[in-house]
């Protein structure tokens, strides 16, 4: 099921703005990472990218690509770090099986949204979503430009 998430601004570590803009986003998700030790030293410095990151099913289980994690300068040299590699997703079966029927509608993708930090582990957050068109897209940046428009002449008319 679709859980609502607290909005923390601490505990966030990357955003994908993008997807807001380029998707129109339905269910949200929790899901944990399986990550390695130099992955989450770089998630701590804040090394990460999520712009071109999405979800696929392979095998009954969720794998997250196109998310990026910048090794540290200061990371061990007998490590073998691949910035790009497939991050296994952690989900319920029940989500599981709910996500990929819904992916295989026409026009429905699942992209990750976040990365925040729930007490120690990392938690990713990935979202249902279907593609906005580009009459669509200008649509929101006018509202979003109108609210802004709004807000500059509210505050200016209370002081």
């Amino acid at each position: 099921m679709a859980k609502k998430q607290q909005k923390n601004s601490g505990n966030t570590i990357a955003q994908n703005k993008r997807a807001r803009f380029d998707y129109e986003l339905h269910d949200r998700f929790e899901a944990g990472m399986v990550l390695q030790g130099w992955e989450v030293k770089s998630l701590r410095a804040g090394k990460v990218q999520l712009v071109d990151s999405y979800v696929i099913f392979k095998n009954g289980e969720a794998w997250l690509l196109g998310s990026q994690i910048s090794p540290l300068q200061s990371a061990s040299t007998h490590f073998v770090t691949d910035p790009t590699r497939t991050r296994k997703l952690l989900l319920k079966q029940r989500e599981l099986t709910r996500l990929q029927e819904a992916s295989e509608q026409k026009g429905y993708t699942v992209v990750a949204t976040g990365l925040y930090w729930k007490e120690h582990l990392v938690k990713c957050e990935i979202a249902l979503a279907k593609g906005k068109q580009e009459h669509d897209k200008r649509e929101a940046e006018k509202d979003r430009d109108w609210q802004r428009e709004k807000q500059r002449l509210f505050q200016k008319d209370h002081r």
